[in-house]
């Protein structure tokens, strides 16, 4: 399906990330006093009146090449999505009137010869009045007036943008992913360099600094005719390290995606020798308290030695009666070693989270196994009346029994325990709900 794409340019702090959230309705970037604030580009699924496109924000940076690796990598992400844009809306701040930056993205995208609209930022301000007469010369045609902000002139903006896209682009629909998927890890452990192996291409930018990823960023991937929703969400700190107000909105933005998930990759730095405590909290959290399908992700092989191997998995003996329920695959992006058994790894997570039983094969499986090994409380002993599934994603079981105050973790692990023996359901949690027949 041939979507039209839209892409917001503009130099730092114009208001392009103000102007996406106001456009969006699913998707937010992240708007802050700070220069620069949004890195990776964001996209979301926009509808005017029957016409659907794909709404671009890109980072706030110079065209201009420069040394700064990731300032270097925006330019070039940013300069590729113009060239393949339906149409650019180039945002200016009408407080300021035409810089010289604005010159330079001018000049590029009538080099480019790229259909553009003009978006003069911030006029309910009253120092817009005086600049307004400044954009014409920048030389494009169609120059719309707005409040991101505030919201005035977005209908006569969306009214400008429909008229500009070829008509035979037009998309009423979007389709529904088969299933969502989360990156989450701690900074630096190649989330990003992983995104942009499954998706072939660099949607995200990658360097050896921390934190380069600061919003989450969503794509699609199709695999035997599914379209798969994977988002690569920002580096999750634990919260004493949290000190900037941006990184505070990151890890909440990080977290929301992993509560949108169905299937969550946690990805792990194996070069450490070890996993953090962090680490198992966050694999703990996802799996018993989300209820959300879990994949530990060992990256970085091509720096793990025999010793460190073995560091790395005395570490991880203290929670075996947990891993144990996770499935695990060793990976290098650096490399591509096991690249591709990632996606066919997830599809098969994917059905264990989905899984449906019988009624029938859970009453024989628990009643029986029961009867060879009763349950007792201190005043009595735990009968179960019935057992059915009640829903998938995450496998929900209803037990009707005669005191649900006497079934705590340790009965309900018990059941648990003859489910995972029975079925093979490495990756996927198991909720129980309790109540009295």
């Amino acid at each position: 399906m041939n979507v039209p794409q839209v892409v917001i340019v503009g130099r730092v702090n114009v208001g392009k990330s103000s102007l996406f959230n106001r456009l969006s309705v699913k998707v937010k970037s992240l708007t802050l006093e700070y220069a620069g604030v949004t890195r990776d580009f964001i996209k979301d699924r926009v509808c005017w009146e029957d016409c659907c496109f794909d709404l671009i924000d890109t980072g706030g940076v110079s065209l201009k090449k420069t040394d700064d690796p990731i300032l270097e990598k925006i330019r070039q992400i940013v300069e590729s999505l113009i060239e393949k844009a339906d149409l650019v809306l180039f945002v200016c701040d009408g407080t300021v009137g035409v810089l010289p930056e604005d010159q330079v993205i001018a000049k590029i995208l009538h080099k480019l010869g790229k259909k553009t609209i003009v978006i003069v930022n911030k006029i309910d301000n009253k120092l817009s009045e005086e600049h307004l007469h400044e954009f014409p010369r920048l030389g494009f045609s169609t120059i719309v007036h707005v409040s991101a902000q505030h919201g005035l002139g977005i209908s006569d903006l969306l009214d400008a943008l429909v008229r500009l896209l070829p008509s035979k682009e037009i998309v009423k629909e979007e389709v529904r992913p088969a299933y969502k998927i989360a990156l989450a890890g701690k900074p630096n452990v190649g989330k990003s360099s992983l995104l942009n192996l499954l998706l072939k291409r660099e949607r995200a930018i990658v360097t050896e600094l921390a934190g380069t990823t600061r919003e989450p960023i969503t794509e699609r991937i199709r695999f035997y005719k599914e379209d798969i929703q994977v988002v690569d969400t920002p580096g999750i700190r634990r919260k004493r390290g949290v000190t900037e107000e941006i990184e505070e909105i990151m890890v909440k933005s990080a977290l929301r995606a992993l509560e949108d998930a169905d299937i969550v990759l946690l990805v792990i730095d194996a070069s450490q020798g070890a996993i953090s405590d962090q680490e198992i909290k966050l694999a703990f959290y996802a799996f018993t308290e989300l209820y959300k399908s879990l994949l530990l992700i060992f990256n970085k092989q091509d720096l793990v030695d025999e010793n460190t191997r073995e560091e790395l998995n005395h570490s991880l003996e203290e929670y075996s009666y947990f891993l144990k329920k996770l499935t695990r695959l060793d990976i290098s992006c650096k490399t591509e070693k096991n690249i591709g058994k990632v996606i066919p790894l997830i599809q098969e997570v994917w059905e264990r989270y989905s899984m449906r039983f019988s009624d029938e094969e859970l009453d024989i499986l628990f009643k029986d196994a029961l009867r060879e090994k009763p349950l007792f409380h201190k005043t009595g002993r735990l009968k179960l009346f019935s057992v059915r599934q009640v829903r998938t994603a995450p496998i929900t079981l209803l037990l009707e029994v005669n005191r649900p105050e006497w079934f705590g973790v340790s009965q309900l692990g018990f059941f648990e325990n003859l489910l995972r023996k029975k079925f093979n359901l490495r990756g996927a949690p198991v909720r129980f709900l309790v109540r009295t027949s």
